[in-house]
């Protein structure tokens, strides 16, 4: 037995139960492995309030560990005894000591990543790295806009885009955030509640508006973004922590033949080869230099309740980790 969290119903932090699970052996295609870090994410916050559907009541929480594999399935080669892996996505039941995994979801994290590091970076890192290389290609000369620039992601993004010459304009709600984002290469940073974000960016880019607009915020932020866009921009929608967004009518984005994409990292990570080449990214942009990962916040896995309503209150800037 090992302890876990697991949530019975769905609603707030309090759902998240500390509980004895059983873990059992690896079968074929299978690892076991123990979990040195687990990366909180927002999507963990919408599967426990049941924006998003887990497949079973009760459910293991969880999408993103790092760890030391203790079993190997039978005939299963090129994992071992040992080694150092990361996952992210599915399956879900990361928030454990120890939990089975699909070997073809694991990835070898390099020895020179810690694993508090690799579990607070891979979900965030591969999102980051989609988002800018995949959904909509940033190269340099480009404006874009990051909303909640100083959260998980949005400090990934306004790194990597800076890496790749564009100029970013980041949104954040207070000064203290503010100056994380400056850090972490926003050009320009508007404070959402001191200032309007839409007059700003209008500014910024002397009414051209942006290239590409990156907006995990949703209902608060959606008809903002759409505005700051210029002509056949690219509108990348891919959360809502405030709220899901109104519903849009095609001729709102007619105007200025606008792009409207709401992805997810799962289809962009689909196989064995794009899961391994983004990681490796990933990966490399932090050896490189090109990212700093800004661990802010550690809670030991048996306070998962409060490191939730802590991220939800916005009272967390880069990334959560839970210690088993």
């Amino acid at each position: 037995m090992v302890k876990a969290i697991r949530v019975h119903e769905l609603g707030g932090p309090e759902v998240l139960k500390w509980e004895d699970v059983e873990v059992g052996e690896p079968k074929e295609g299978e690892v076991r492995v123990k979990n040195k870090a687990i990366g909180l994410n927002f999507i963990d916050v919408y599967f426990r309030k049941g924006v998003y559907k887990a497949a079973t009541i009760p459910y293991p929480p969880g999408g993103e560990a790092c760890g030391v594999v203790t079993a190997v399935g039978p005939g299963l080669t090129g994992r071992q005894v040992g080694d150092l892996v990361a996952y992210a996505g599915q399956p879900m039941g990361s928030y454990a000591e120890e939990q089975i995994l699909p070997a073809d979801r694991v990835v070898p994290v390099p020895p020179s990543i810690d694993p508090t590091v690799a579990a607070s970076l891979l979900l965030k890192g591969m999102t980051a790295q989609f988002l800018l290389r995949s959904c909509f290609k940033v190269e340099p000369g480009h404006a874009v806009l990051v909303h909640a620039a100083a959260g998980g992601v949005g400090s990934l993004l306004c790194q990597w885009a800076n890496a790749l010459g564009a100029t970013v304009i980041g949104t954040v709600s207070t000064k203290e955030k503010a100056a994380q984002a400056k850090e972490d290469g926003c050009h320009h940073v508007i404070i959402s509640k001191e200032e309007d974000f839409v007059a700003r960016v209008k500014e910024i880019t002397s009414d051209n508006g942006v290239e590409v607009v990156y907006d995990s915020v949703g209902k608060d932020t959606f008809e903002g973004s759409l505005a700051c866009l210029k002509t056949r921009g690219y509108m990348v929608s891919f959360g809502q922590s405030s709220g899901a967004p109104d519903p849009v009518p095609l001729s709102a984005i007619a105007v200025k033949s606008l792009f409207l994409t709401r992805p997810s990292l799962f289809n962009y990570a689909a196989t064995r080869d794009e899961l391994l080449g983004m990681a490796g990214e990933v990966f490399g942009n932090v050896q490189s230099g090109v990212l700093r990962v800004r661990v802010n916040h550690t809670y030991p896995l048996s306070q998962a309740a409060q490191a939730h309503e802590d991220l939800e209150n916005r009272k967390t800037s880069g990334s959560v980790v839970l210690i088993p």
